[in-house]
């Protein structure tokens, strides 16, 4: 029976019956962290030989012979740019192959806009007020870029389609002092969802009142699937260019969960403009970024199918994970009624949402009972979810038998707060 069906009488029976429960969770004094999406370290693991890959006898020399212990190519190596670009859909003079992070990269962008203004533009800083469209639930760090600039903060629905483009494009057509859209069109972080193509399309045809208005194209989940056929998301820079439009989209993507977080490769891509402004600035702020580590990514993988290929490797670590989650899910809460949840392809989190009212109080007592949650809020700007209904799961760190246990918690947690919040209406 649903929840929602019950009378106070039967839900207070329920209510008693998984207080016993949770309470024996909380005796075992256990500590599960499921914070973050995190890679497991047998995912880690994968890419342990790739130490091996350079050592002090390896040949060091380019393709160009440009000796790559010394400076320059402030862009990147050319053999990283024709393996990299087309995991993120450009062509070889469209992408700089940058350091760790494309977090950094994000950051880098949004620093100089407010600085110096983008190729041309008025500084950011020299306006009253800037805002930035923020598709939710989305994904923290990239409100936490807009929130340490103060730049506003604009939510903006989406559904398994993506953004809400009518909303997106009216904003965008009428106020100047929107600068930018935060996206991660495949496998959005948190719901999983991948841009369709008229939503793609609708976004390489905007026409935006801000000469500098930029889509940060955040495509960190490009080759991360889940399942052995799925579905692509279209090309935004060739529909972009289709448009005349290429200036309007930056590109990022990183190995960060594919070898290792922290030593990866970052890269954006985008156009000639953009680029060429871009890397003055960063010619001024480094030297060069990490030609050895790009070299090793290079010669570890060869080529652009060996990395989907290493990434089948991780499919098979992690699609157990998720289908402990999903299965959870739909055994002790579909039947009750009481929250939804993204079944994804791909990427690293699923989102739940349970009734209104009830999401800080499930992670607040998963915290109680030993498991670490990402805080209620936290995919939306300021971390206010005006229904406090939304959490992101994140199953990949775990082990298989922990995040049974882990889900076996979260789910008497769910039923417990839905309980409370039904016997007090």
């Amino acid at each position: 029976m649903r929840l929602t069906e019950m009378d106070k009488t039967a839900l207070a029976e329920q209510k008693e019956q998984w207080e016993e429960k949770y309470n024996g969770f909380k005796a075992k004094g256990l500590s599960l962290n499921m914070a973050r999406g995190k890679p497991a370290p047998e995912q880690l693991d994968l890419s342990r030989d790739m130490l091996d890959i350079l050592n002090s006898k390896s040949d060091l020399i380019g393709e160009d012979d440009i000796d790559y212990r010394n400076y320059g190519l402030l862009s990147g190596i050319p053999e990283a740019k024709k393996l990299f670009c087309k995991m993120i859909g450009v062509s070889q003079d469209q992408i700089v192959v940058c350091g760790n992070a494309s977090l950094n990269i994000m950051y880098d962008i949004i620093s100089t806009a407010y600085a110096k203004g983008i190729c041309g533009e008025k500084p950011w800083c020299r306006y009253e007020k800037v805002k930035f469209l923020c598709p939710v639930p989305g994904y923290d760090r990239h409100f936490a870029i807009c929130e340490s600039f103060g730049i506003e903060m604009i939510n903006i629905p989406t559904d398994e389609n993506g953004p809400d483009m009518d909303m997106v494009e009216k904003l965008v057509s009428e106020d100047e002092t929107i600068k930018g859209i935060w996206c991660v069109p495949q496998y959005s972080n948190p719901t999983g969802i991948v841009y369709s193509d008229e939503t793609v399309k609708r976004f390489a045809a905007l026409k935006p009142k801000a000469a500098d208005f930029r889509i940060f194209w955040d495509n960190a989940y490009c080759i991360h699937h889940l399942v052995d056929s799925p579905k692509p998301v279209m090309n935004i820079m060739d529909e972009c260019s289709k448009n005349g439009n290429e200036d309007i989209v930056y590109i990022l993507g990183s190995t960060s969960k594919v070898t290792f977080p922290g030593a990866g490769v970052a890269v954006l891509g985008a156009s000639r403009k953009n680029l060429d402004y871009l890397l003055k600035v960063m010619g001024i702020r480094t030297i060069g970024y990490d030609k050895i580590n790009q070299l090793r990514h290079v010669r570890y993988f060869g080529t652009f199918e060996n990395i989907l290929e290493h990434m089948k490797k991780h499919k098979a670590i992690i699609r157990p994970k998720f289908d402990v989650v999903l299965d959870m899910l739909d055994k002790e809460i579909d039947p009750l009624g009481i929250g939804t949840w993204t079944k994804p392809d791909g990427g690293y989190f699923v989102s739940f949402d349970s009734l209104p009212g009830c999401a800080s109080r499930i992670v607040a007592l998963c915290k109680e009972a030993g498991v670490t949650l990402t805080g209620a809020g936290a995919a939306f700007p300021y971390k206010k979810d005006p229904e406090d209904k939304n959490i992101r799961i994140a199953p990949t760190y775990p082990s298989v038998d922990e995040l049974k246990t882990a889900m076996e918690i979260f789910c008497i947690a769910v039923k417990l707060a839905s309980a409370e919040k039904l016997m007090n209406e």
